[in-house]
C-alpha cells in the first residue's frame, strides 16, 4: 500500500534554501519515493492560512521511514536547519 510524507514548511530564509532542495529531491528519488506536490501555497478553504506544503509518495509505509532515517536525508536536513520550520507527516495511502 502506498505511503505519503505530507510536510507543512515555514521558509524564514528562502535566499539558503536551494542546496536543501536539491539534496532532499536527490534522497526522495534514492529511496523510491516521487513528489506529487512541492513548495505549494495552498487555497485555504477553512482554518487559518498555513504555509508551503509536499506531498510525497513512496511505495510503503517502511520505504519512508527508511527515507527519513537515511544518511542522505539525514545530510540534506543539516541543509535545512535554521531556514525553515518543518512538520512531517506520514500516513498511509
Amino acid at each position: 500500500m502506498p505511503a505519503y510524507v505530507i510536510g507543512e514548511a515555514e521558509i524564514l530564509h528562502p535566499e539558503r534554501m536551494q542546496p536543501y532542495s536539491v539534496a532532499v529531491a536527490k534522497a526522495v528519488a534514492l529511496h523510491g519515493g516521487k513528489y506529487l506536490a512541492r513548495g505549494s501555497v495552498p487555497e485555504t478553504l477553512e482554518g487559518t492560512d498555513g504555509h508551503k506544503f509536499l506531498l510525497i509518495e513512496f511505495p510503503d509505509r517502511q520505504t519512508a521511514r527508511n527515507w527519513f532515517a537515511s544518511p542522505e536525508y539525514q545530510a540534506a536536513k543539516q541543509l535545512r536547519l535554521g531556514n525553515s520550520n518543518l512538520r512531517l507527516l506520514l500516513i498511509d495511502g
